[in-house]
């Protein structure tokens, strides 16, 4: 269906890829995994056309239709949902506006228009058989939380998030043979990225999806596509079929590896030992011979790198944490949440869940003081220090300042070597940490933040949405950092392998305002609820 022939990609001096060669199969659905900058998306921008190799080529079987989930949110703004959805397929689109056109303004009597017309109908017909465009459209609009009377909406009334879900039902309604996803998961909550799961599973073509969120790879992709190296290796398997094999991989070539180091000293010592004594000089050169032929090799560095996050109380949490009492808040007309109550126990990792638009986020800036609530009241205990990581993290880590310099202004006391082992800890080696923080990818800007939090030592960590833009080997260290943490915990994620690696606690905002407050991890909350 799909294939590359020696693909390279230069970036001046710099190597992203060096001759991949790839067969992509009909009915197989690839997950396109490796660090932050190894070029997944630059290499689905290459598949797509969008961007033309340094040298190779991409191959695709003739009459193949692909789709690729638009980056763009803002390309649509004077479309209707509907109309939105619909582009996904443009042809079939431009057939039906230009028939509604002829309709409404054609001259029927001119043989040309009806002929116009007769042609139109026929794209229709070949684009849609049995004319349920419009129903799917609709169907999907209704999955992706859109009900019937926003349809018509245009797509600048909506919000950033809710744009990219247009994006996405736009790509799944072409129904393509050949399907390309970066990152379909971002801004979609828990139960629309099981929606998607299904959606994706039923997929018949070749898929491959870009994504950081390891259970949503388990659950869809058939095979794993490991861009590492500069090269491209095809596992079968999920994403934890994958990391076994990986695994396994590296340690057999660590051992080969070192058993031929050991047979190179060996032969080595021998030939420095004997070469110019006569009796053995004929073994001595035979030995040579062999350490000719001995074929090394070197151990590749992975281009993967697992950060090292902890965070370290500067005390001890006491008894009394946070107590939340009757809180609401409205923007104008619409209500976010009102009369939520709970308190937060010693001991407690929460996650704090919802659809999109619930309140999670507005919750935690009140909690944080950044937002006044209308009513009600919350008190943290006197022992409780707190540390942020707000939803618009890569909006507040900005400047012109080197990223240790950034990291101090928050404390002139803390000194610059606690500061760069933190920064050291999140992979930034000594010559990166001098960079300007407005030079920061987004991951790049996230894993400043987190430096930074760590520095702040604070017995309680509010999160929301920490995981965007990092790795999943970043948000495994996250996950594992949280686990750990001597502290409390409320974190809002829509990453249900980050929730199940922490959480002891389950708070979700349903859309009535209501709260489901569940004692538990989120594998027992699914079993109670979902």
């Amino acid at each position: 269906m799909l294939s590359t022939v020696n693909i390279v990609q230069r970036y001046g001096k710099r190597v992203l890829f060096d001759k991949i060669s790839i067969t992509l199969d009909g009915g197989t659905r690839y997950g396109l995994i490796g660090a932050n900058g190894a070029g997944k998306s630059t290499f689905l921008k290459i598949l797509s056309g969008e961007i033309e190799p340094t040298d190779g080529e991409v191959q695709i079987q003739p009459n193949l239709k692909m789709g690729v989930l638009g980056q763009n949110q803002y390309a649509f703004e004077d479309f209707t949902l509907k109309d939105a959805v619909l582009y996904g397929n443009k042809k079939l689109y431009d057939a039906q506006k230009e028939k509604e056109e002829l309709y409404m303004t054609g001259d029927f009597e001119d043989d040309a228009v009806n002929a116009r017309l007769g042609e139109l109908e026929m794209i229709c017909a070949d684009e849609d058989p049995i004319y349920e465009s419009e129903v799917k459209i609709e169907k999907l609009l209704e999955a992706l939380g859109f009900p019937a009377s926003q349809h018509n909406d245009l797509m600048s009334s909506l919000t950033g998030g809710d744009k990219f879900k247009i994006l996405l039902a736009q790509v799944l309604f072409l129904k393509p043979d050949i399907l390309l996803l970066d990152e379909p998961t971002n801004n979609l909550d828990i139960n629309t990225i099981s929606w998607l799961e299904h959606e994706l599973k039923r997929h018949e073509g070749t898929m491959i999806v870009i994504s950081h969120d390891r259970h949503f790879l388990n659950n869809v992709v058939t095979h794993i596509l490991d861009l590492d190296f500069q090269n491209i290796r095809e596992f079968t398997g999920n994403y934890d079929d994958w990391y076994i094999s990986a695994n396994l991989i590296a340690k057999q070539a660590q051992t080969s590896h070192s058993k031929a180091m050991k047979e190179k000293e060996e032969l080595e010592k021998f030939i420095a030992r004997f070469s110019a004594n006569a009796s053995k000089a004929k073994q001595a050169t035979s030995r040579q011979k062999q350490l000719d032929k001995l074929d090394v090799g070197e151990i590749k560095l992975s281009s993967r790198r697992d950060p090292s996050i902890m965070f370290k109380p500067h005390r001890d949490i006491g008894n009394e944490v946070l107590e939340i009492s009757n809180l609401a808040k409205s923007y104008g007309d619409n209500k976010v949440f009102s009369d939520i109550s709970f308190k937060v126990e010693k001991g407690d990792k929460i996650a704090l869940i919802g659809g999109n638009g619930v309140g999670k986020s507005t919750l935690l800036s009140i909690l944080m003081g950044e937002l006044e609530a209308d009513s009600g009241a919350y008190n943290w205990g006197q022992t409780i220090t707190t540390t942020y990581f707000p939803q618009n993290a890569t909006d507040i880590v900005v400047g012109s300042e080197k990223l240790y310099e950034w990291i101090q202004g928050h404390d002139p006391k803390w000194h610059i070597d606690e500061i760069r082992k933190c920064l050291g800890r999140m992979l930034f080696s000594g010559e990166e940490q001098s960079k300007a923080v407005d030079s920061c990818s987004g991951g790049e800007k996230h894993r400043v933040m987190l430096s930074k939090m760590m520095m702040d030592s604070a017995n309680f960590l509010v999160l929301d949405e920490p995981n965007n833009h990092l790795d999943l080997e970043a948000i495994i260290a996250l996950g594992e950092a949280l686990h750990n943490y001597q502290g409390g915990v409320i974190c809002v994620s829509h990453d249900r392998e980050l929730i199940d690696a922490f959480a002891n606690r389950i708070i979700k905002l349903n859309e009535d305002g209501t709260i489901i407050d569940f004692e538990g991890d989120y594998e027992a909350f699914v079993a109670e609820y979902e």
